[in-house]
């Protein structure tokens, strides 16, 4: 249960956090961002403000961005559809019921004929049902519309739609997912450090002495300096590993310093090369914050490393994770308690936001890379065209996913 409960808020931190930076930057850009969804399914709970509708769902898998044309969204109402309608004082609609399982208090049933909410943001119809009168109404720029399962959002006008916005303002919405992904790695490292500590490899002085090896049975203490070993000078930790590795079953004398006196101990590597000696460990945020950043570009680049070895030295599904892969990782992650799974988080947001920046269609590195030839073109690629484009993107992935999930049953289980 306590896998399973760390595998949703993970996974749920990781996603809203991505989905926030497409919602976020959409904002800034003049796009309407008709929904912002935490979870899937059924809606639990909504309010809408700000032109956004905020929402709450059932399935804690998760949650969405519903922008302006970002996915070909249309309010498609077919003639013969009953509406409910409210208008203002000057006779535009703005607000529309198209659903049957909301009644709108004071509305006018309208089976309509004609529906533009895009361009010319008309209905037209016959109020009450009376089809010897035709009515045209205006409405409103900003009006609403109840859908089908009874979430009210703002219209689409193609003036706000995704699409209609300059192209670089599209790229930032595009890329602003996988940076908010990074930045959560590098956060959630610098947390780390700072509750946890960040083992410090420049200074000569040792941390933890481990009960049961060489090191504590010589009598060395915690917190000791080293400075020297078979004389030569330590200046870091690095410097104890490397000379301490090289001796493995030899004996040689440590110059350490404990309590303002120098003494000489004699301690011998095991055949391993080890003595039983942790880095000492800073919690202090001048240590932390660098901490973020570097664990972040180093993990990075490992996974940059991944990746091109399959492209270099051959594809394997064994170096991919699935749902099932990520959970059994979380499972593993959680017998470290918190500090486990914080460090786990921070990987995954990385590897998520450098996933997502794959140059695959339906990844918002597709998009982005469709963004660089509209700017390369100078126009854009026709609808048509980039619909298949992203169909044979999303076949892909389809695909992948169900491989990849198959190898991690076959190997987990």
């Amino acid at each position: 249960m306590t896998t399973i409960i760390a595998f949703i808020v993970i996974f749920c931190i990781l996603v809203v956090v991505h989905e926030f930076g497409h919602f976020y930057f959409a904002k800034r850009s003049g796009i309407l961002v008709r929904e912002f969804s935490i979870g899937m399914g059924p809606k639990l709970w909504a309010s809408h403000k700000n032109n956004t509708t905020y929402t709450l769902r059932l399935l804690p898998l998760g949650g969405y961005v519903r922008m302006a044309g970002w996915q070909d969204e249309e309010d498609e109402i077919k003639p013969g559809t009953m509406l409910s309608l409210i208008l203002n004082d000057q006779g535009k609609v703005v607000r529309i019921n198209a659903s049957d399982k909301t009644t709108l208090a004071g509305g006018m049933p309208v089976q309509v004929s004609r529906v533009d909410l895009v361009k010319d943001l008309v209905i037209e119809g016959y109020p009450n049902g009376d089809e010897t009168v035709l009515q045209t109404w205006q409405v409103d720029h900003d009006a609403t519309i109840i859908e089908e399962d009874g979430t009210e959002v703002q219209i689409a006008p193609e003036d706000v739609q995704f699409q209609n916005a300059p192209v670089w303002r599209r790229l930032l919405v595009n890329f602003a997912g996988p940076m908010n992904n990074f930045l959560l790695a590098i956060l959630a490292f610098i947390i780390y450090g700072l509750f946890f500590g960040v083992q410090v490899l420049n200074t000569n002085q040792i941390g933890t002495v481990v009960p049961g090896y060489p090191a504590a049975e010589a009598g060395l203490k915690s917190n000791a300096t080293v400075q020297t070993i078979d004389g030569q000078k330590m200046s870091s930790f690095t410097d104890l590993s490397k000379i301490v590795s090289k001796n493995a079953g030899k004996s040689v004398t440590f110059t350490v310093k404990e309590n303002g006196k120098s003494k000489n101990i004699v301690i011998k590597p095991n055949k391993e090369g080890k003595i039983g000696v942790e880095a000492h460990v800073d919690k202090s945020p001048a240590n932390a914050i660098p901490f973020g950043f570097s664990q972040t570009w180093n993990l990075a680049v490992r996974t940059w490393d991944v990746l091109k070895s399959m492209v270099t030295g051959g594809f394997s599904l064994n170096k991919l994770a699935g749902p099932v892969g990520i959970y059994t990782m979380t499972s593993q992650s959680a017998k470290g308690g918190i500090q486990g799974l914080l460090f786990f988080m921070g990987y995954l947001s990385l590897g998520l936001g450098i996933t997502n920046l794959m140059p695959i269609p339906v990844l918002d590195g597709g998009k982005i890379l469709l963004n660089l030839i509209e700017i390369i073109r100078r126009k854009p690629l026709k609808p048509e065209t980039e619909g298949v484009v992203t169909m044979i993107g999303l076949g892909l992935m389809v695909l992948l996913m169900l491989a990849v999930t198959i190898n991690d049953i076959m190997r987990y289980f």
